[in-house]
């Protein structure tokens, strides 16, 4: 557009001065006349090249749009945080009558560890002879919150001393008091459940079932249908809560008894705190993309 306008301007001006030419004449005016002509279309020529020139400027000096990035250093950080694994409970947690005190969590640590090349780590919080209600208590705390949110996966073995109370309650099986027990439980854990819950809305709980220590002696029928019946309404519970899976471990200890007991006839040695983390590392799985 700045181009033809430029030449209309330039053939307006040759004409206007032809005009006063013919009606003038002579030599001398048709000398001044040319250079007055080229005068002009070099000055209007000029003025369309320096508007060129602005153009030009305007367009090359425009910001370029800047390239979409995504910030590897935090993606670095997450995959280098490795995996934490929270454990809660009793004893059992706590490895009582493992010889190298690894326990299932130990145990399971190293097994988990052949599945992915991320760090592992393990906060373990298990303490001897804790029930269902003080773990409902320690959950109160400020650090274990913490520690709760920032867990991956979540271990719990609980429920062991709620019924047994160091082999008492079955000792003489009475049907009430296991009801009262049992009912004692239900309400505890479903306060621990809904607590971790409000706090690590995602992370999969995995909750150990009970076994039978008491499989060998001669009311083993009877314990064992007290124990199974625990075992059933502890799943019951889990499955009214999201990525809640419980691990049954009855079977477990269920053919020779003491062969998978430490000394004290009551927990676990080295193999049955192996073969307890075999059975939970097996309902494990997750995609590991190393090369992200």
């Amino acid at each position: 557009m700045k181009i033809e306008k430029c030449l209309t301007i330039d053939r307006f001006i040759s004409l206007h001065f032809c005009e006063k030419f013919h009606l003038i004449g002579g030599s001398a005016l048709r000398k001044n006349l040319t250079v007055s002509i080229l005068t002009l279309s070099s000055i209007v020529c000029l003025l369309w090249i320096i508007g060129l020139g602005w153009v030009l400027v305007d367009y090359t000096n425009q910001p370029a749009e800047k390239p979409q990035t995504t910030n590897t250093e935090n993606q670095k950080e997450i995959e280098a945080d490795g995996v934490h694994l929270l454990a809660l409970g009793d004893s059992l947690t706590r490895g009582t009558g493992d010889d190298t005190g690894k326990g299932y969590i130990g145990y399971l640590k190293e097994a988990l560890a052949e599945k992915t090349e991320e760090e592992i780590k393990i906060t373990n919080y298990g303490i001897k002879g804790l029930t269902t209600d003080k773990l409902a208590e320690q959950l109160t705390g400020q650090e274990i919150q913490r520690q709760t949110a920032n867990a991956d996966l979540l271990f719990i073995t609980i429920g062991g001393n709620d019924l047994f109370q160091g082999g008492q309650s079955l000792t003489e099986i009475e049907e009430d008091s296991i009801s009262k027990l049992m009912e004692a439980y239900s309400k505890q854990l479903q306060t621990v459940l809904t607590t971790i819950r409000s706090i690590n809305a995602d992370a999969p709980i995995y909750l150990m079932g009970l076994y039978n220590p008491f499989n060998d002696l001669d009311n083993r029928a009877l314990t064992s249908q007290v124990v199974r019946t625990w075992n059933n309404t502890t799943a019951e519970i889990c499955a009214n809560y999201a990525q809640t899976i419980f691990v049954p471990t009855y079977d477990i200890f269920q053919q020779n008894v003491q062969q998978y007991l430490y000394s004290d006839h009551f927990h676990p040695n080295k193999k049955g705190y192996q073969l307890m983390a075999e059975r939970v590392a097996s309902l494990i799985s997750w995609e590991v993309n190393d090369n992200e």
